[in-house]
């Protein structure tokens, strides 16, 4: 079945489709990309991974066009960067 895997870094980012048999798992599918030896610094250990933009186990069998997604931890404190404030004029 064909599948999508999708990580993105300050950058760069990269999104496969690939192929994996039936019954193939998150892990399975983001270990077959070959996105790991990519982005070496991915720590499937600590990161979060979701499919279609929901958090999910790296355990969770994949269905047909299900699009893996490998999340970065948070860099910065979001209560200490300031808000950008969609009606300024600062766009123009």
């Amino acid at each position: 079945m064909q599948i999508g895997v999708a990580y993105s870094e300050a950058g760069q980012q990269l999104w496969l489709t690939i192929e994996v048999p039936e019954g193939s798992s998150v892990r399975d599918a983001i270990v077959k990309s070959g996105i790991l030896q990519t982005f070496p610094t991915i720590d499937l250990e600590t990161q979060k991974v979701g499919v279609f933009g929901r958090l999910v186990k790296p355990d969770m069998a994949l269905r047909p066009g299900d699009r893996v997604e490998i999340y970065r931890p948070i860099t910065c404190d979001p209560q200490t960067v300031p808000r950008r404030d969609s009606t300024s004029d600062d766009d123009e």
